[in-house]
Order: structure tokens, then sequence, then C-alpha cells
């Protein structure tokens, strides 16, 4: 059974008579037991609810279309925890003090399928493999970095199976996998990449993408084993493999399969793949190709873009997106008629590498901007807070941020879509907004 947390007035659910801290039992005699089986139980436009409430058990019944919500949140359950020790574990290099919810360690087969985060594998059983393979929970998100198994087992500081069986096993029920390599100088680049990326293509079309993403590392790592991120000469040879690969893969496979970040080329200094290199841009969500997906969804906003009535606003970023949002910013500043200015926050907290949006604190925030901003409103991409709390990762609120300011903060959505918004939403005077989406 799964409970559930909120019932929207109005809904199908209401309607029904479901309440919060109800217990869902069935939906159309299937178990409930977790989030996947009650999504799963909604794709039907039929449901018969079984419900326990207060010892006693009762059904309700409710019609929908097939992709409607019925109204409900259910109470989000906690997820299996890692027992991996990895050498670049984020989790292992952070201070204390933070968000909560940053010190889970978290690996778990269901929230690979509902959201996409990657997983190991590592603590999968028998029953999980038949579920995973009855069910056809697919996609699944993998971080294998290095196929062979002693570098494997090294890079996660424990001894585990190796991944290739595994994944052959997958492939074999039709399991669509989408596999990451975090790269780690002198440990799985140049030969055992070359292995990884082979051995993966093998299980073609079920890989149906590869991504290689440079380790990323904080300045918290007492105690820690050394690495190091890769130097120019090592991301421009990365991407040198990479590009041959992709050379292959596309006369062999018809697709270039293997995908190298964003950062990757940044760090070699070379220009970023166009739109099209990144075909249906599987794992965006794992920073590649977004800098290109920008760009293309900026000329559509471009082209929707009109005169405002609003002179000024600030929008913040990470230092590794900063020159492409610039250059969008100050072209939407011409069709709308608004002073935008760009401002890159250097990571002082977890350290100078750190370049990405997403990793800025709010106290990094509150010292960069407190004697610039000058009375300004101020765009904050939604990638830097935690949605359902509204927090950053070194736990300052939202309002808090708003207090040591002093100006109107508006959370927009991490796209050229969100600042067009954002910015409309502020020539509106809705400075009470907190988010647009």
């Amino acid at each position: 059974m799964i409970a559930i947390a909120r019932v929207e007035p109005g809904s199908f659910a209401d309607e029904a008579g479901l309440c919060a801290d109800d217990q869902l039992v069935s939906i159309n005699a299937k178990p409930v037991n977790d989030l996947i089986d009650y999504y799963r139980a909604l794709e039907s436009e039929h449901l018969m609810i079984e419900v326990f409430r207060q010892g006693e058990i009762f059904v309700v019944e409710c019609e929908k279309f097939t992709d409607e919500e019925i109204g409900l949140d259910v109470v989000h359950p906690q997820p299996r925890q890692c027992g991996n020790n990895c050498l670049f574990c984020f989790v292992h290099q952070l201070p204390k003090g933070l968000r909560h919810s940053l010190y889970i360690k978290d690996e778990d087969y269901r929230f690979s399928y509902l959201y996409g985060s990657f997983i190991t594998l590592t603590n999968v059983n028998e029953a999980d493999l038949q579920r995973i393979i009855t069910e056809k929970l697919s996609p699944l998100y993998i971080s294998v970095h290095a196929t062979d198994p002693l570098i494997r087992n090294h890079l996660l500081g424990c001894q585990v199976p190796a991944i290739v069986p595994l994944l052959k096993r997958l492939a074999a029920a039709d399991i669509r996998l989408h596999c990451q390599i975090v790269l780690c100088p002198g440990i799985n680049d140049g030969t055992v990449l070359q292995q990884t990326i082979e051995d993966l293509a093998g299980l073609y079309p079920q890989v149906q993408s590869i991504a290689v993403v440079p380790v990323g590392l904080t300045r918290f790592r007492e105690r820690l084993p050394v690495l190091q991120v890769p130097d120019q000469s090592i991301a421009v040879h990365c991407i040198v493999q990479i590009k041959a690969y992709q050379q292959q893969f596309l006369q062999e496979l018809e697709t270039r399969l293997v995908f190298a970040a964003d950062e990757m080329y940044q760090l070699a200094g070379m220009p970023l793949p166009g739109f099209d290199e990144y075909e249906d841009f599987p794992q965006l969500e794992n920073g590649v190709g977004l800098v290109a997906h920008f760009r293309a969804e900026a000329q559509e906003v471009l082209l929707d873009a009109e005169p405002l009535d609003l002179k000024t606003a600030v929008v913040v970023t990470g230092q590794s997106f900063f020159p492409y949002m610039q250059d969008v910013a100050g072209r939407l500043g011409l069709r709308t008629g608004v002073d935008i200015e760009v401002v890159a926050v250097g990571n002082d907290f977890f350290g100078s590498s750190v370049t990405v949006a997403g990793l800025v604190t709010g106290i990094d925030l509150v010292h960069q901007l407190r004697d610039m901003i000058k009375g300004r409103s101020l765009l904050l991409p939604d990638v830097m807070l935690k949605a359902d709390e509204q927090r950053f990762l070194d736990n300052m609120h939202i309002d808090e941020l708003r207090s040591a300011l002093g100006v109107t903060v508006v959370v927009v959505e991490s796209s050229a879509w969100g600042l067009l918004e954002g910015l409309e939403l502020l020539a509106s005077g809705s400075v009470d907004v907190i988010r647009c989406s």
C-alpha cells in the first residue's frame, strides 16, 4: 500500500471520495506497492480503486482519459541507499550543514525508470531483475564508468559483479539502456574508455546512448582519493576519440551513439557540436547538448518576443553557461527593449572548478550580487533550487535571498522560454509570483 498525501479539490479523486491519509491497496485488482505500480495503473481509463481507511477497506470507481491525472499526490517513498564508495561521489565531497536531501546516497532502479536517475545496478537482486524484465521497466539509466571489472571496482570503491553480463541480460530482455561514463583522468580514459565504448556499442540497439562527462570535484576532498578534472589535452584527446567513434557508428549503426558532455568541449576549448549532431538529445539532463538545445529554443523565443514595459533586469547563471546566456540575453534585450545584465556567479563555496548553475549556492549569490544589483529585479533559474522546498544547496531559502538582496527575485524555468516569461512577469507588475514556468 501507499498513502495519499493530498487530494486536489474538484479532481476525479476528490469526486470519488478519496482523502489524504487513505491507503491505496490496489487499482483494477493489481496491488499498489510502490510508485511504479501506481503510475502504471493510472494508464487505464476505468479505475477500480481499493482503499484502506481507518481499519476498513472499500472500493471507489473513477473514469478518465488515458493520459489524465486523477488529482492525487501520494507519499513519496525513500529511495534505496547506495552501498558503493565511489572515488568521485558528490556526497562525500560535501561539508556539513547543507540541504538535508543532499546527503542521501540513492541507488534505486525504480527511480531510474521513473525519473531518469543514474544507477550502478550494484544493489539489484534477482527479484529486482525479474521485475525489471517482466514489467519491461525501460529505459533505465546506468552509470557504467568502465566495463573492465577491476577498474570499475576501483572506481566504485567496492567489489561488485561484472557489469557487462548484467547489461547483456537486460539487453536480451529488450530493456533500453542509457549509459554514462564519468571520466577520471588516469583511471578510465584512453584505452579503458575505448574498451568501455566498444563493449557498450556491442549492445546496440538496447544501449541507446552513451554519455562521457568529466568528473566533478569540490574543494571539500580532505582524506579522499586524489583525482583531477580533465585538463585541456585530456579533454581534447577524449573528444577526438568520441568523434572517431561517432563517424564509425554513423556508418555501422546509423547513430552517433556516444556523446561528450558540453563541459568536456569547454575544458578542451573546442567549439560545441551543432543541434543536429545530438540527434534526439537522449541525455540532455546529463549536460549533453544543453547549449545546442538552448540556442535552438532561443530562436523560437526571439521570434515570439515583443517590446515590454520594463527598463532593466538581472539574470544569473553559472560561469560555464555565461557566454551562451549573455548572447541570447543581448538579442532578447533588443527585441523587448529591456536592458538585461547577465551575471556569471563564481562558485566560491564548492570551489572554482565547479562552474555549473545547478551548484550555485545562496551564500555566493548574496556575496556577489549584494553590492551590484542596485535595486534591479533578479531572474533566477529554477535549477538552483530544490523545487518542493525552494532551497539552495546550502539550505538558504529563496525568501532569505530576497531579504538579503532587498529586491524582487523571480524563479524561472531554466530555458530560453523561462527567461522571456520571467521578463514578461516583471513587466506585468505581478511581483508576488515566486515562480513561473
